[in-house]
């Protein structure tokens, strides 16, 4: 079968054919894979930037944990699951024997490894997943849709450790998919007003109103503290950087107001200066959100059900994997929102 995958240590991604998968392990599901979508940190894998250093002994590598498919095999010990299940999967797969596993917290499992960055993932033909890992599609949504479960729930996620909830005001740094994510969930949630801010992005800020996201900004053309009091009338309740760019971090701090929350959703390469006093003084937080808990799986598959048609914009390029290589220049470039690769295309 035809994969993507890192195989050394330095810029770049060869397409490769391997062998298909063998029978899964009893635990396991096999899955043939109908979409996966090219998500930034596989831009960095591909260009190989600082902070993907753990991934040099485990390479070669397929890359891809955005997918989703139809079940192909199952496991021995696996029940609840039959073949031509419908299915995507929550690519973190956790020790299940330390402190946070047996505390019901996978998600800040020390042990933890991701699907598609520290094992083969969904740009290929075919993925195995642990079938703990799996979830069963609702009725009638789309596998290709659902390939955005999973950056929808790192949105969701970071939503919840800022407490976003009805009525708050809440400013998303950056127009990404991540972005985009965070702010149409935001309205979704009754947040009012939600501003996103996008910088010299005008294809996604544009894709952002086609997916109903009311409040948009080029803080290139505007400066980003003049949108908020226009937008906002002052300093809002929660600012969510999905940007990657530590002087985000300073920006939501000033539009911020006493006792707000500030999350950090980005990954990012440099380290963070913070006036401690002043955030003491207006007693602000910071607080990191990454990754994601079942239950937002489970809340982010029963919105796509029931809003597929308005997240789905954020998908602007469908490809086969074939040619995987332009769809991750295009996303490298900015010349694209979302990139699905779609293996049996």
């Amino acid at each position: 079968m035809l994969a993507l995958r890192k195989l050394t240590p330095a810029f770049g991604l060869n397409l490769q054919e391997v062998s298909e998968p063998s029978q899964p392990r009893a635990d396991e599901l096999r899955v043939r894979v109908s979409a996966a979508g090219v998500c930034g940190s596989d831009v960095h894998a591909y260009e190989w930037t600082d902070g993907y250093g753990f991934m040099t002994p485990l390479l070669p590598i397929t890359l891809g944990h955005e997918f989703a498919g139809h079940v192909e095999a199952v496991g021995s010990e696996v029940s609840g699951y039959a073949v031509g299940d419908p299915v995507t999967a929550w690519p973190t797969v956790v020790c299940g024997a330390c402190a946070a596993c047996r505390a019901g917290r996978p998600q800040h499992c020390p042990n933890r490894q991701i699907i598609g960055l520290h094992r083969n993932g969904g740009f290929a033909s075919h993925v195995t997943v642990p079938a703990a890992n799996a979830f069963r599609l609702p009725e009638g949504l789309d596998p290709a849709v659902a390939a955005l479960a999973e950056p929808l729930t790192i949105a969701f996620n970071a939503l919840d450790v800022g407490g976003v909830g009805e009525g708050d005001a809440v400013v998303v740094l950056g127009a990404g998919p991540i972005g985009l994510g965070i702010a149409w969930l935001a309205q979704h949630r009754g947040a009012r007003p939600v501003i996103l801010a996008g910088f010299e992005d005008p294809l996604r800020l544009r894709c952002a109103g086609e997916m109903g996201i009311e409040h948009r900004v080029d803080i290139a053309d505007e400066p980003l503290e003049e949108a908020v009091r226009r937008v906002a009338g002052g300093p809002v309740d929660c600012v969510i950087e999905a940007t990657g760019k530590v002087q985000s971090i300073d920006d939501a701090l000033r539009i911020l107001r006493a006792g707000g929350i500030a999350v950090a959703a980005g990954i990012h390469d440099r380290k963070l200066t913070v006036d401690l006093t002043r955030l003491i003084r207006e007693k602000q937080q910071i607080r990191g959100a990454h990754d994601s808990t079942r239950e937002a799986w489970r809340a982010v598959l029963a919105i796509l059900a029931e809003q597929g048609g308005s997240l789905g914009r954020m998908v602007t390029h469908r490809l086969p994997l074939a040619e995987g290589l332009a769809g991750f220049e295009l996303a490298r470039r900015r010349e694209a929102v979302k990139v699905l690769l779609e293996p049996g295309a």
